[in-house]
C-alpha cells in the first residue's frame, strides 16, 4: 500500500486492490481451496451455545475468512467458487464473498510477521477454554478503560463483558443473535444508540461480512472515540484502517483458536489515539 492511501470504506479498500495498489494482480491470484464451516461451541459449565458459520477462501499458502449467517450459504459455495481468482470474487454481488476474498489477498500481500506494527502472541497449546481465555486475555490488552467508561460491544462475547465490568467501564452489548448475556443483562439488537452513546467502541471482525464496519467507523472518525476491532473474520483487512478510525485490533488469522489445540499466533496493533 502507498504510504498516502487512506481507506475510507471497504469498498474504497477493494477498489485500490483492483487497481494495484497493494503489488500483485489479483486476477492472477487464483482461489484453490473453499470451505464452508459450520461450528457449536459449549464450555464445561456454561448454558450459552456459540453459533459459527464460515465461508473460508484458500489463495496460495493464505486463508481469508468471513464468519456469515446461519442460512446465508450451503456448502455448495465451495464448488461454487473453488478455481474462481481474487479479482473474479472481489465483484461478486455477495459481500461475505468479496470479504473472504479480500483478506485472503491481503494475508499474502500483507502478512502480519511482515508489519512493522504488529505485536505477534502465541496461544499455548491446550483445549478449547483455554486458548479462549489466553485469546481474550490478549484482547483484554488493547483495552484502557477509565471507570464508568461506556463501552459498546458490538459482537458479544461474554468473557470481554467480563473483562469490560472488571476494570470499572458499563457494558453496552449488541449483537443480531443474542437477546442476554450469561450474566443476564438485556443485548440490543440495533446499534444506533450505542454508537451515539459509548465513549468507546469494542467490535468484532463480523462487522465487515454483515455491512455495518463502515458506519462503525465513520462514526468513531465523526465522534473521536477510540475503536477497537476483535478479529477471526477479516483479519487482515482490519490492519489497513488502523490510524483511520481503528484505535487498536487484534488479529486472528485462520487457523483459529477454536480449530486447533496446537500453538497459534494472534497479532496485537496499537495505535496512539492521543490519550
Amino acid at each position: 500500500m502507498t504510504a498516502s492511501f487512506e481507506p475510507a470504506t471497504v469498498d474504497a479498500l477493494i477498489q485500490a486492490v483492483l487497481g494495484g495498489a497493494f503489488g500483485a494482480d489479483p486476477a492472477a491470484v487464483p482461489v484453490i481451496g473453499v470451505f464452508w464451516v459450520a461450528q457449536s461451541t459449549r464450555f464445561p459449565g456454561t448454558s450459552q451455545t456459540y453459533r459459527n458459520y464460515y465461508l473460508l477462501l484458500r489463495a496460495g499458502a493464505h486463508f481469508g475468512a468471513c464468519c456469515v449467517e446461519r442460512n446465508q450459504f450451503d456448502a455448495s459455495i465451495a464448488d461454487e467458487l473453488a478455481g474462481s481468482t481474487i479479482a473474479d470474487l472481489l465483484h461478486d454481488a455477495r459481500l461475505p464473498v468479496r470479504i473472504a476474498a479480500l483478506d485472503a489477498y491481503l494475508a499474502g500481500q500483507r502478512p502480519h510477521d511482515a508489519d512493522g506494527r504488529a505485536q505477534r502472541v502465541m496461544l499455548p497449546f491446550g483445549d478449547p477454554p483455554t486458548r479462549a481465555v489466553a485469546r481474550d486475555e490478549a484482547i483484554v490488552q488493547l483495552l484502557r478503560i477509565a471507570p464508568g467508561t461506556k463501552v459498546g460491544l458490538i459482537g458479544v462475547v461474554n468473557p470481554l463483558v467480563a473483562a469490560i465490568k472488571a476494570q470499572g467501564g458499563v457494558c453496552l452489548p449488541c449483537d443480531f443473535n443474542m437477546e442476554r448475556t450469561q450474566d443476564g443483562q438485556p443485548v440490543v439488537a440495533d446499534m444506533t444508540g450505542v454508537l451515539e452513546e459509548a465513549d468507546m467502541l469494542l467490535v468484532t471482525g463480523m462487522t465487515l461480512g454483515n455491512g455495518s464496519f463502515d458506519r462503525i467507523v465513520d462514526t468513531a472518525r465523526r465522534r473521536d472515540v477510540p475503536l477497537v476491532a476483535y478479529a477471526q473474520t477479516g483479519s487482515a483487512i482490519l490492519p489497513q484502517f488502523l490510524g483511520h478510525g481503528l484505535t487498536a485490533l487484534s488479529s486472528e488469522p485462520f487457523p483459529f483458536s477454536q480449530f486447533s489445540g496446537d500453538p497459534t499466533p494472534i497479532y496485537l496493533y496499537r495505535h496512539d489515539h492521543g490519550g
